[in-house]
């Protein structure tokens, strides 16, 4: 369990994530974000029935409140969206015990999301909250589908990102479990912080001080196209 965790980047073993993450480029980010993850959590979703139920509950509970606790003061977007990743993970590791199923919906609809975030920033070509702040006005339809994906995310009803959280907080309350759904639900709500201030980042108007961000929008339809059909499905 403790080697898979590494793999995954749970806490206390997610030292590794959020620095590699951060030294790679955005499409390089999305596989590590989601492909990557595929395997371990496969791997476990097979042995749940054999894994520790203390170990798994207290890595959850630590993966929620540091991934956004260190999310909090972050101006690198790929670092947030790392410390997302860790936080999105914790809620996948709790549920696995009970209901595997939970865990791999939540792995789907996160994975959805995630891509759309991903492909949404290498369109528009930001990297840090700077930068994302001055491309409302270039492109403001992609940036707007970009709002609704971080809400979504974030686990915003009625957006799609609840469901699964709303879901696992049931499935946790019917094992009797209610102190620890309370928990990791309150925990939650520092990754909200940081998801509402990158949400919030999207609709700032600055002077642009960067490329042609509309430019690149036109020149670069196909990933376009696939951006906005991923952002429809993980909104709606």
């Amino acid at each position: 369990t403790s080697a898979i965790a590494m793999k995954l980047g749970l806490v206390p073993f997610h030292f590794w994530f959020p620095e590699v993450l951060q030294g790679s480029p955005l499409i390089t980010g999305l596989l590590l974000s989601t492909a990557m993850k595929l395997p371990p959590i496969t791997l476990l979703f097979m042995t749940s029935p054999s894994l520790n139920t203390t170990l798994l509950t207290t890595m959850a509970i630590l993966s929620t409140a540091l991934g956004g606790w260190m999310g909090l003061n972050q101006t690198q977007i790929r670092k947030i969206l790392a410390f997302s990743s860790i936080s999105h993970l914790g809620w996948m590791a709790i549920i696995i015990i009970y209901n595997p199923k939970l865990t791999l919906l939540n792995f789907y609809l996160y994975a959805l999301m995630t891509a759309t975030v991903f492909l949404t920033l290498n369109s528009i070509k930001a990297m840090k909250l700077s930068t994302l702040m001055t491309a409302w006005t270039k492109v403001p339809a992609l940036n707007a589908m970009l709002l609704l994906t971080l809400l979504s995310l974030a686990g915003l009803p009625p957006l799609t990102g609840f469901l699964p959280k709303w879901l696992i907080i049931q499935e946790l309350t019917k094992q009797d479990m209610a102190p620890t759904a309370t928990i990791i639900s309150l925990l939650s709500l520092l990754g909200l912080f940081f998801y509402l201030r990158l949400a919030y980042c999207t609709t700032i108007t600055l002077p642009p001080h960067t490329t042609n961000h509309m430019k690149l929008w036109h020149t670069n339809k196909p990933t376009n196209v696939l951006v906005a059909i991923l952002a429809t499905m993980s909104i709606t």
